[in-house]
């Protein structure tokens, strides 16, 4: 399914307000993005520098997790908020960790364009037969379930990674996501991994830092995609009762670090809290 009419309304229905896929994909040097969501980003890079690098920061820890459950021998994947296509997708590290190309992939956004370009990308560059990318809402977890199921790439007999990187700061407390993510964990089979990352204003360098972040969050309320920071305590919370990978709960940055992560010098200038987990 390509870009439909029907999608390309609802594209344009979009460019009021700056969109986060968007400005994120600004961030990481992506070319799917708008003039409404570029002069967003240069001012929230005027106010907190460091951010659009925080976006970057988020890809690369996606990029090493995907690499570790691949090694590891996940072959399954769920993508939720996948967000736009650029360098670095999850089935794109996956088949290059996995040189017998055995993954699969399910890409979930409930963004018009995410979705659009996702299916493109997978139409020019991927194999249909294990890579798919569907609409659905993590807010809506059994109707998404079942979406993925109808995607008919997934064996849910089988241990799957389950990837939110960079979502959950733009799901407030409110909309319920703890008893999504719940429900996410309940489907998954045993040996399964839970992939995530979430932006945190826990113990800020120094009170203009703790103002910036104030102004970054009362930014983002003007986008389509207002949300919240949370700290390590309420982050944790939904992994539930699956055991953290080593090093734990930390800094992206500092998750199986390499050559090539920002702020490896000082990770928490990220401001990235992100984990793997493995469902016993």
């Amino acid at each position: 399914m390509a870009a439909d009419d029907e999608v390309l309304r609802a594209v344009e229905g979009s460019l009021d307000r700056p969109s986060a896929a968007r400005v994120y994909d600004y961030f990481i040097g992506g070319n799917h993005n708008y003039a409404i969501d570029r002069a967003f980003g240069d001012k929230v890079r005027a106010r907190l520098p460091l951010i659009p690098d925080s976006a970057v920061a988020c890809r690369q820890f996606l990029g090493r997790a995907v690499r570790y459950a691949s090694k590891a021998g996940i072959r399954q994947y769920v993508d939720i908020g996948s967000g736009l296509p650029t360098a670095g997708n999850v089935h794109e590290v996956a088949d290059e960790a996995r040189p017998e190309h055995d993954t699969r992939v399910v890409y979930i956004d409930n963004e018009p364009i995410a979705l659009a370009h996702s299916q493109l990308l997978l139409a020019d560059t991927a194999d249909p037969e294990r890579h798919k990318a569907i609409a659905g809402d993590l807010l809506e977890p059994i109707d998404l379930w079942e979406r993925v199921a109808q995607a008919g790439v997934i064996d849910f007999d089988e241990p799957i990674a389950l990837v939110i990187n960079a979502v959950l700061h733009f799901i407030k407390d409110e909309q319920q996501p703890q008893p999504a993510l719940d429900f996410y964990r309940d489907q998954l089979a045993p040996g399964s991994m839970l992939i995530m990352c979430q932006l945190t204003d826990e113990n800020p360098a120094d009170d203009e830092e703790r103002r910036a972040l104030d102004d970054l969050k009362a930014y983002y309320e003007t986008t389509t995609n207002p949300g919240q920071y949370r700290s390590r305590e309420e982050f944790l919370k939904f992994y539930g009762d699956f055991e953290l990978v080593e090093p734990g709960l930390v800094f992206a940055p500092e998750w199986h670090t390499d050559e090539h992560a920002l702020f490896a010098d000082a990770p928490s200038k990220s401001r990235i809290l992100a984990a793997v987990a493995r469902k016993p």
